[in-house]
């Protein structure tokens, strides 16, 4: 039986390991790559462990051929069913207001966390038009998300309710609306975004820019190809790394750990949830709260 496939960049540690994990436990083969070798083979060998196939490819997502050689791996395999777009940087670390922000720091996050996922869609759109398992994605009878969500609080903290609006009557996303023509044969892209993408925090300027623009570039391709389902989604306070070098100072050791989003992404694979913008907990199953 030919298993269904996923290309997950950053995916030797935080939330892109742990959503590699819980696709290797249901069966998928995976392509998985980390700008770090040995973590990457650490992580690769954890996932082989579920008795999938996992081809692990050290590289930086901003290199062209490293993003061809993701996309020939996944044609060996058999094709592809989800492109995950995980790989982040954050242009300054620790991040710092606009005025001192380093302009080849920003540069640098829009590289990784723009221009490099369009080029990787590009170069995938052919295989996930053609997905096998696009009728793993082709039924849902919901509404369209709501595109902007109220904000959660700052990514520095804050003690906000976590809002999940999931109405489709929102102008902001009128043109997402239920009755899209989804092909059924096609697969997904899994895009992840921030609450900095559309909140202005201090000194998330940069980061929070570039991932606006991951959100604006990930809205016109589901408009641009409506056979595909495309998932931006906000995940909500981590204690990662990468958090950790945003805002070394701060005490992480009260944020969930990666893996408690991954119920939240895993809900819109299994609903086959309409393309749109996502915060985790508007996902996630009843009873699981907020990824902050």
């Amino acid at each position: 039986m030919i298993m269904p496939v996923a290309i997950i960049t950053g995916a030797s540690k935080g939330l892109g390991r742990a959503l590699a994990r819980a696709l290797a436990a249901r069966g998928w083969d995976l392509v998985v790559d980390a700008r770090s070798a040995g973590p990457l083979q650490e992580a690769a060998r954890e996932l082989r462990g579920s008795g999938g196939r996992v081809v692990a490819l050290a590289g930086d997502v901003t290199d062209g051929g490293h993003r061809a050689a993701l996309v020939a791996a996944a044609a060996e395999l058999g094709g592809l069913d989800l492109l995950v777009n995980n790989a982040s940087a954050l242009g300054a670390e620790p991040l710092v207001r606009l005025a001192e922000h380093p302009l080849d720091g920003l540069r640098r996050a829009l590289e990784v966390n723009v221009v490099a996922p369009l080029g990787l869609i590009q170069l995938a759109l052919p295989l996930l038009r053609n997905s096998a398992h696009g009728s793993y994605l082709s039924s849902y009878e919901g509404e369209a998300p709501y595109i902007g969500e109220a904000p959660s609080g700052p990514p520095d903290g804050g003690s906000e309710t976590y809002e999940a609006h999931t109405t489709s009557g929102n102008s902001h996303n009128s043109y997402l609306s239920d009755s899209t023509p989804y092909a059924g044969v096609s697969g997904a892209v899994l895009c992840l975004s921030s609450d900095a993408a559309v909140e202005a925090y201090p000194t998330w300027g940069g980061y929070g820019a570039s991932k606006a623009a991951l959100d604006q570039l990930s809205a016109v391709l589901a408009v641009e190809e409506p056979g595909l389902r495309v998932w931006w989604v906000d995940p909500g306070d981590m204690r990662t790394e990468l958090y950790a070098a945003a805002v070394p100072d701060d005490d992480d050791s009260g944020r969930p750990l990666p893996g408690t989003v991954v119920p939240a992404l895993l809900r819109l694979l299994d609903g086959a949830a309409p393309s749109g913008r996502y915060p985790a907990a508007a996902a996630a199953p009843a009873g699981t709260g907020s990824a902050r």
